[in-house]
């Protein structure tokens, strides 16, 4: 249930509009931890609290929509040709998702915030990243991210239609880059496990849609481990191909569409899902008037 309905069925006076509003002020915790997000999903069984006497929070506007937020950990969607964070330690002033937080984190907190990544998406990819707002958070964070114990799942649009309704690439990455390449490792030579599992959910004449779900986080593992089984992410002009036919995107059609973990501090868990963004979408939408869809995975 979302958070503002599960708050008026515990306070009936509440009407919808001072529920939203109490808990866009910071007045309302879910086990303990503050929410301000009104569509925030509550489990059953959830402890929601409202202190109307706590004092409010400023109010301030992130430059990124917001999936889930608390005193501890903040998700925003992340938009195509966005860098998560700097290239490097003397390129602070480009324009990332770290940046974009810390900027609408100093309005929330001006005596000072922390915020940090705990994750990265590649530049072109879309969708959900999550940040550390506290230093309890990001070291339970990295350590739920180290041991695998997290749910990343992505859609991916393929140019080519698998034989098999799902899939599993187990190939271990290797540690040099070459030509601002990764490769799948050969012999002896530096390299880091690597796991992908996807499945079908729409299949068109010659391109298919993927969900894909991460063992392990490498760097550019999706379209990697994709094209090594001969499913090249349409639009990806490093690993894949550009275009299927008359579908020509401009960036790679991979999206990170659902996170979901055990918050670091107070233990609930976390589940979030960013919409499809409407380049991914009118791809689909083209493919489909194109060639229509043969069966589902």
């Amino acid at each position: 249930m979302r958070l503002d309905l599960a708050l008026i069925r515990v306070h009936p006076n509440l009407s919808r509009r001072r529920a939203r509003a109490a808990i866009e002020k910071g007045q309302v915790t879910v086990d303990g931890t503050r929410i301000r997000q009104a569509g925030h999903e509550v489990a059953e069984g959830s402890e929601i609290a409202w202190d109307p006497h706590r004092k409010a929070l400023p109010r301030a506007r992130c430059s990124l929509p917001i999936l889930h937020e608390d005193e501890h950990v903040l998700v925003v969607d992340k938009p195509a040709g966005l860098l998560t964070v700097p290239t490097g330690p003397a390129a602070g002033d480009e324009d990332t998702v770290l940046v974009r937080a810390r900027e609408y984190v100093s309005h929330l907190r001006p005596r000072g915030g922390f915020v940090e990544r705990v994750h990265r998406l590649d530049r072109d990819t879309t969708g959900a990243v999550a940040l550390a707002l506290s230093r309890e958070a990001r070291a339970g964070l990295i350590r739920t991210f180290r041991a695998h114990r997290i749910e990343r799942r992505y859609l991916a649009i393929v140019a080519r239609a698998p034989r098999a309704d799902q899939g599993t690439v187990d190939a271990p990455i290797r540690d040099a880059w070459v030509s601002g390449r990764r490769a799948v490792a050969r012999g002896d030579e530096p390299q880091k496990p690597a796991r992908t599992r996807w499945r079908v959910r729409e299949r068109f004449s010659a391109a298919a849609l993927l969900e894909v779900e991460l063992d392990t986080g490498r760097q550019h593992q999706i379209r990697l481990h994709l094209a090594h089984v001969r499913l090249p992410v349409l639009g990806d002009r490093v690993y894949g191909v550009p275009t299927a036919g008359r579908v020509a995107p401009r960036r790679p059609m991979l999206h990170a569409w659902r996170l979901a973990f055990r918050h670091p501090v107070s233990g609930a868990r976390v589940s979030v899902e960013s919409p499809v963004p409407a380049d991914f979408g009118r791809a689909l939408s083209r493919l489909r008037r194109a060639t229509g869809p043969v069966r589902g995975g």
